[in-house]
């Protein structure tokens, strides 16, 4: 089974997107031969400063490279290393019409959070098709915001192979069913928007500062206290075993314990959880040549394999 999805380099992760999203992908990776890129064209739609997507897209690959992908069953790639994903889109083009795109939830929800309508963000779903059929991936990890779009991805693919000849997989989505909803620090879920994220990396002080500024109620730490309505709780079920949440939840209900008490509980359980990909962390940043490395010899295998496709989408369209 061939598993692809993309992340767009848009800074540095937080939890949220840890626990979210990034926790699953690493697991599923199991499961069959991934492809996993960054989505660099993609991130193009919002306008970044050149050094600001190249430091963008060495942290994104260094943080998930220090989380633990493997790179014995993952081909992991920049997007843009495989020039043949935007010549599938102008073929892709072709059989899109513009109805079909304006249709698309992500560009009028974009439109209406005051982005620029910029061509780019019209036909974001048809470089996602592109993305996904170039390699003939099979599964396709997607949240229930992107479901859409996997679907506008299946609906060209039959298109195509309607119009031209079967040459296209159709592409089953995965929208896991234990994904975490991660609270940020003010209760609302965890998002660079809301400017409430708990840094995946950094200094330790730094960290604990953030975690010590949780929001939390008024109610005195004599006082017994819901520990289902605390934000504090639900961080720390992320990082706890069953049996200390459980304990942390007997202290609220019992009375005689404060939330700083429950936010240095969590930020302890918290700091000592990545340990681990902190050293990897550490090690990998003395050779920043190697990220770059790993993702150019991504590039060329995904390459290589999407050059298959092209053979025969080209062939089938005329262009052979």
């Amino acid at each position: 089974m061939r598993i692809l999805t993309g992340l767009q380099p848009s800074g540095n992760l937080h939890i949220g997107n840890y626990f979210g999203a990034m926790r699953q992908l690493l697991e599923l990776q199991q499961k069959g031969e991934t492809f996993l890129f960054i989505a660099d064209y993609h991130a193009l739609t919002t306008g970044p400063k050149a050094d600001d997507l190249r430091s963008n897209v060495y942290h994104l690959a260094l943080d998930f490279l220090s989380c633990g992908l493997s790179l014995d069953n993952t081909v992991f790639f920049r997007q843009s290393d495989v020039p043949q994903v935007t010549e599938l889109m102008w073929i892709l083009n072709n059989i899109t019409t513009v109805g079909f795109l304006e249709r698309a939830h992500s560009y009028k929800d974009k439109i209406a959070k005051g982005f620029t309508p910029n061509t780019g963000l019209f036909t974001y779903p048809v470089l996602m098709a592109a993305d996904i059929l170039l390699y003939g991936s099979e599964l396709v990890p997607v949240g229930k915001d992107q479901k859409q779009h996997l679907e506008i991805t299946r609906d060209l693919a039959i298109r195509f192979n309607n119009d031209y000849e079967e040459t296209f997989k159709i592409p089953e989505a995965y929208i896991p069913t234990s994904v975490a909803v991660v609270p940020g620090i003010d209760g609302q879920k965890m998002s660079k928007s809301y400017g409430n994220t708990i840094p995946l990396f950094g200094a330790q002080k730094a960290i604990r500062k953030i975690v010590m500024s949780i929001v939390t109620d008024s109610t005195p730490m004599e006082a017994p206290k819901d520990p289902e309505k605390c934000n504090v709780v639900a961080l720390y079920k992320l990082v706890a075993t069953p049996e200390e949440v459980e304990e942390m939840k007997a202290n609220y209900r019992a009375g005689n314990y404060g939330y700083g008490h429950a936010k240095q509980a969590f930020f302890e359980k918290l700091w000592a959880y990545f340990e681990p990909m902190r050293e990897r962390r550490a090690q990998l940043e003395k050779d920043p040549d190697y990220i770059w490395d790993v993702l150019r010899e991504g590039g060329k295998k995904a390459s290589a394999e999407a050059e298959k496709t092209m053979d025969r989408v080209r062939r089938a369209v005329g262009l052979r």
